[in-house]
């Protein structure tokens, strides 16, 4: 019994080689598993469901392939793709989850989330955050045409970039009150996220149990895949092509 986790593979068309390694890791890795979880920043970007981009076609086909094989899919939305919709769920046979989730796994409880909500020190992400969520600024942004809905998401993402190279690795890392919060709030002793793209497993001293906070590795030069079974839970790091889970 296996369930894998993955995160910030922000795939997009100007990287092949990391969509060529998630198709790889979809085609022989994920079959083998209960479940996968995709914890957010699937793709570098996302504008709508209607952008009619190939890779996304492509992506969608490979996971509805993934859910009948008998392997299902769920996604937490991620900084970068939290306009992914319900229309791209239907194609690609995925389930789309709230942005904390609780789950039960061979006795232990979990909580999963992309990550961004724990890095509290971050006051001007947080704010920037708040404001695209609001359902208000997404239902507009949506309607409008899909060139004007590229060029800002490109604006963006060259604001976001020029902001982050200011700020220090402290202020974009989790807080560890938020961690601990988190996990005392929802009774879980591990947590597993991303964002931060700083592969690890940490301990997490909590009030009454020792705790786990597994963190999840970008896939920019190698993937990187958390595996959760009876034994326990590890973090496997592989390069593009070759298997992750040999000992499955």
């Amino acid at each position: 019994m296996t369930t894998l986790f993955i995160a910030d593979l922000h795939l997009c068309e100007q990287e092949p080689a990391i969509t060529a390694g998630f198709l790889h890791f979809l085609r022989h890795d994920a079959p083998q598993a209960d479940a996968l979880y995709i914890l957010g920043d699937l793709f570098e970007a996302w504008i709508g469901d209607d952008d009619p981009q190939p890779l996304h076609a492509q992506i969608a086909a490979a996971l509805k392939q993934l859910h009948q094989q008998g392997v299902p899919c769920f996604f937490i939305h991620g900084n970068r793709d939290f306009l992914v919709g319900r229309r791209f769920a239907r194609e690609s046979l995925m389930s789309l989850l709230p942005e904390q989730k609780v789950l039960e796994l061979y006795g232990h409880r979990v909580v999963i989330l992309h990550g961004d909500t724990l890095c509290t020190d971050d006051i001007g992400y947080l704010k920037f955050r708040k404001k695209v969520h609001n359902p208000l600024i997404q239902k507009l942004f949506l309607a409008l045409p899909l060139k004007w809905r590229l060029s800002i998401a490109s604006k963006m993402r060259a604001d976001s970039k020029a902001s982050n190279s200011s700020k220090s690795m402290d202020i974009m890392d989790v807080n560890q009150q938020a961690v601990r919060q988190t996990m005392q709030a929802t009774g879980a002793e591990w947590m597993i996220h991303g964002h931060t793209h700083r592969p690890a497993i940490h301990d997490v001293d909590l009030v009454q149990q020792h705790g786990l906070r597994a963190v999840l590795g970008a896939w920019h030069e190698q993937g990187s895949v958390i595996k959760v079974t009876e034994s326990g839970m590890a973090l496997i790091e592989f390069p593009f092509g070759q298997s992750a889970l040999p000992s499955i």
